[in-house]
């Protein structure tokens, strides 16, 4: 599915000028990257917000209509304002569809209701890290990648080089180490049960 939306082109730059477009609903934004120049934009803050709701348009190769001409791009920041819903800024990047390309790809856990941890040793799971970062061509993002706990015990984690990657994707790795991604975390009070029935035997 690709996510296709319009913006203009933004002539009028500054502090001033952005204030100007932010009273009358508008965002400013820039796209950048590849060999053409940087180049201002501005769009509806009303499409916009609905669109960063999506857990896809942050992980996903967009299509931008920049006055009739369509760019390849993804999302790289977001500015907000520090306590209303406002979108006060936006970036994004051009894709080159032939290049290899850096982004958080967020993580979707299924299973775990059905794992022995759960059903069976009355855990918790918890998952410690939602996102992964990864290169891959534009054509090989995912929009997600999936994390299979139906086979997690009680007390077993779930690491990072545990997870089965996509076709042509790669892990960036930040630092050494293999880390956690899910747990499942025994709850105090199933511990004392299980004792209480124990002793009762």
């Amino acid at each position: 599915m690709q996510i296709e939306f319009k913006a203009t082109k933004r002539d009028a730059q500054g502090t001033g000028a952005s204030r100007r477009l932010r009273r009358a609903g508008q965002v400013p934004g820039i796209i950048y990257g590849g060999a053409a120049d940087a180049l201002p934009v501005t769009m509806d803050h009303n499409e916009l917000y609905h669109l960063l709701r999506k857990e896809a348009f942050h992980a996903s190769v967009l299509s931008i209509d920049v006055d009739g001409a369509k760019q390849s791009v993804v999302l790289r920041d977001t500015q907000w304002h520090p306590f209303k819903q406002q979108v006060l800024h936006i970036d994004f990047q051009r894709v080159d569809a032939g290049q290899k390309m850096h982004l958080k790809v967020p993580l979707h856990f299924v299973g775990d209701d059905v794992s022995p941890a759960v059903k069976l040793g009355g855990c918790m799971i918890s998952h410690t890290i939602n996102e992964l970062d990864v290169q891959c061509l534009p054509k090989d993002l995912p929009e997600f990648i999936e994390v299979d706990l139906s086979g997690l015990e009680a007390g077993q984690s779930v690491h990072v080089s545990q997870i089965k990657l996509p076709a042509g994707v790669e892990l960036v790795q930040h630092g050494e180490g293999d880390p956690v991604v899910a747990t499942a975390l025994v709850v105090k009070g199933a511990a004392a049960e299980g004792e209480g029935e124990g002793e009762a035997a």
